[in-house]
């Protein structure tokens, strides 16, 4: 039964946090080097980005992201400083619930049923799923 509570609280979170916006890949990377290096200016942001990105770009994403909400920004001297004001769990969690309705009509017993099949589990790490030990 506590099992059962826990997958509808996780139901009912993926589902309140589906509403949250969604994030473009350049987005996405720009949060996802904050969430891994904390504050930062655009420059030493650049510097981090997986592929070469012009500053007009970048500078692009960071005014975006900051309107949005996700971004907090601070003047230092004469350059701004951005740091992530969304938590990564939140967006995760959010993605997540996307994932969730998107491809799983909203169960997240189904999802779980897909990723458990793709899976080579053992016995013994099956018994520790069910009971809540992983």
């Amino acid at each position: 039964l506590q099992n059962h509570l826990q997958i509808w609280k996780c139901r009912d979170a993926f589902r309140a946090e589906a509403a949250m916006a969604q994030f473009t890949p350049g987005e996405m990377e720009v949060m996802r080097i904050l969430w891994e290096h904390g504050e930062l200016k655009p420059s030493e942001i650049q510097q981090r980005f997986s592929r070469p990105i012009k500053n007009s770009a970048l500078r692009s994403y960071l005014s975006i992201l900051h309107a949005k909400g996700h971004l907090a920004r601070r003047r230092r001297g004469n350059a701004f400083y951005y740091r992530p004001k969304t938590k990564r769990e939140s967006t995760f969690r959010s993605m997540l619930g996307e994932l969730v309705n998107t491809f799983c009509n909203g169960s997240t017993e189904a999802l779980l049923c897909r990723l458990l099949a793709k899976e080579d589990l053992s016995q013994e790490e099956l018994l520790e799923l069910q009971r809540g030990q992983i």
